[in-house]
């Protein structure tokens, strides 16, 4: 039986490679059938706004990546509540996909129901 996995995706989505590496092996372990969820926390939680204009700063846009992941089966997707809080972000604004807000307490029982956990 294969291991499952968590992935957190804790980067802004142009600050540097981690967002969009981050997406990569979720977009692969779907396409393998793999067990695998993503989390995303503190400044990743920007990667869900609908307002984003990679244009401007000659980025690649990681909305099709983003929407692309239920194709791949990856349906588990979720969102750090406190995140967002500090962040002054609300469900709402949140357009690019649906993801599952969490309490801080459900972030850690979601860590601790994985087999492996990497953190971009």
């Amino acid at each position: 039986m294969p291991k499952s996995l968590l992935i957190i995706s804790r980067q802004a989505p142009w600050s540097g490679p981690g967002a969009k590496e981050a997406l990569d092996i979720v977009l692969a372990g779907g396409a393998f059938d793999l067990p695998i969820a993503l989390l995303f926390m503190d400044d990743g939680i920007f990667q869900l706004l609908a307002t984003q204009n990679a244009a401007a700063i000659q980025q690649k846009n990681l909305t099709a990546n983003l929407q692309a992941l239920s194709m791949f089966g990856v349906d588990d997707l979720f969102a750090c509540n406190h995140s967002l809080d500090e962040r002054g972000i609300s469900t709402e604004g949140l357009a690019a996909i649906d993801v599952q807000p969490l309490s801080t307490e459900a972030v850690r029982a979601l860590i601790d129901r994985y087999d492996q956990v990497i953190t971009l």
